[in-house]
């Protein structure tokens, strides 16, 4: 049984009713070790693992920013030893937060594949459902996917310049990065010169009525992080509310500091 075709975030139950679809398993931390361990401890049943950081996103250079698109030969190779068919809807979770969940359902959708949900609250929503997990890793057949990247909007550096100077391009990380007070993981602190501040706290991903309401004073916006990915969660956010799924510059703000780009810093203009 599949869930409502507008739903992009999905509880337990309608997750463990959705037979069909294949189950990937992305849980991470920024600057953490891979989770396969947590994986092999225990998983949804059916689900394949993915590390995030080599298999979802591509390897950081010295622009680019750390985690950008992946290479989408090198994409689809991981996607068919996954065992992943044209057509075939997916199901991705992570540990809760929604961040490697959200950033896999855009780069699959980046890539082609137009079937992608994510499993509200991740693993922990389904554990508090009582719902099994398993320790064995799934055998499944080679797929025969074809990547076709394109299937969502993508800002480079120039790009994101010329939206913030036309419409909203939004820094979604804290108020306090955005203003250059902090910065905990790029070299540069302060935010794209024209862009506005919209915080999406860990909570709020759930709550798409306040996701409405944060941005439906902006008519066109496109996002932006450090790296891309809490990004992708604003945008599933987005989506999942209603509204088209936004432009990202996916390199962010750590491609863009690397490229020496101007700097702002403070509160919005």
């Amino acid at each position: 049984m599949r869930p409502l075709r507008s739903s992009l975030l999905i509880s337990a139950d309608q997750a463990a009713a959705w037979t069909e679809a294949v189950r990937i398993d992305v849980r991470w931390t920024l600057g953490g070790p891979p989770k396969e361990a947590e994986y092999a401890a225990g998983h949804l049943p059916g689900a394949v693992w993915l590390d995030f950081d080599r298999d979802v996103c591509g390897p950081p250079g010295p622009v680019g920013g750390r985690h950008p698109l992946p290479d989408p030969e090198a994409l689809q190779a991981v996607l068919r030893t996954a065992g992943l068919n044209d057509g075939d809807p997916v199901l991705v979770y992570d540990d809760g937060d929604g961040m490697s969940a959200a950033r896999t359902w855009w780069t699959l959708r980046w890539a082609g594949v137009e079937d992608v949900r994510v499993l509200s609250g991740g693993i922990g929503a389904w554990t508090a459902a009582d719902l099994p997990l398993e320790t064995q890793a799934p055998q499944r057949p080679e797929g025969g996917l074809t990547v076709r990247p394109g299937g969502l909007p993508v800002l480079d550096a120039d790009g994101a310049a010329a939206w913030a100077a036309e419409h909203d391009l939004v820094d979604v990380r804290s108020p306090e990065r955005y203003r250059g007070e902090f910065e905990p993981v790029d070299p540069v602190a302060g935010h794209i010169p024209g862009a506005v501040n919209r915080f999406l706290g860990e909570d709020d991903l759930g709550d798409l009525d306040a996701v409405r309401t944060r941005y439906e004073p902006l008519a066109a916006p496109a996002f932006y992080c450090g790296s891309g990915v809490g990004a992708a969660r604003s945008a599933l956010a987005l989506t999942a509310a209603g509204r088209p799924t936004p432009p990202l510059y996916i390199g962010s703000w750590s491609d863009w500091t690397s490229r020496d780009r101007e700097v702002a810093r403070g509160e919005e203009s």
